[in-house]
């Protein structure tokens, strides 16, 4: 009862930091921090899909290091894609599932189970929210869905913010984002000047 009261106190968190905020980059690293904190885990990421490359680019992320989120293109094709094609992926052994692109890297950066859930706005894929942690573990349902409702959340906001800016695509709101290397600790946002792709 307690974890369920402290994730209805998380989605009310983001929604309010959501109407109060019109800036992205707010809604996004508000996203990754108030999951991490909810469910206790290590780390939180929440990418956004480029359409041009195909590839899932970070937006915002908080627990996890420099040298592991710029471990290497992340394929949407190669990394947990039945995440993004069929919904919510849990994987709870990093070193014994194929559907991962860089199990070596999770292994060195302490990660031993992700969840990964689709971020979907107007029925097509925006993103994606991925749950690292740091022990090996099994999702509840519960974790699950309250994570998918998170991505909802958040990915509405971020559309909005696409449209009120008068951008093409989400992955343009990426250049806007300050540069990680300004922001203290593990907590990040992409670096400027990521190319845009058309929709």
């Amino acid at each position: 009862m307690e974890k369920k009261r402290i994730n209805y106190e998380t989605i009310l968190k983001i929604t309010n930091g959501i109407s109060a905020s019109k800036e992205p980059e707010d809604i996004v690293v508000l996203a990754v921090e108030s999951i991490t904190q909810a469910l206790q885990v290590k780390g939180c990421t929440l990418f956004l899909y480029n359409r041009k490359t195909r590839e899932l680019q970070v937006a915002a992320s908080t627990g996890l290091s420099k040298e592991y989120l710029e471990k290497g293109p992340v394929s949407a094709l190669k990394s947990i894609a039945a995440s993004l094609e069929e919904g919510p992926v849990a994987i709870t052994d990093v070193m014994d599932d194929p559907r991962l692109q860089y199990p070596d890297a999770a292994k060195k950066e302490g990660i031993a189970s992700i969840l990964a859930v689709p971020i979907v706005i107007h029925s097509r894929i925006m993103g994606a929210l991925r749950v690292y942690t740091a022990e090996k573990v099994e999702f509840t349902l519960a974790e699950v869905n309250f994570v998918q409702a998170i991505a909802q959340i958040t990915g509405l906001a971020v559309d909005l913010c696409r449209a009120n800016k008068g951008l093409k695509s989400s992955i343009e709101i990426l250049k806007s984002m300050r540069d990680p290397k300004s922001l203290p600790g593990k907590r990040r946002t992409p670096y400027e000047g990521v190319a845009a792709y058309a929709e």
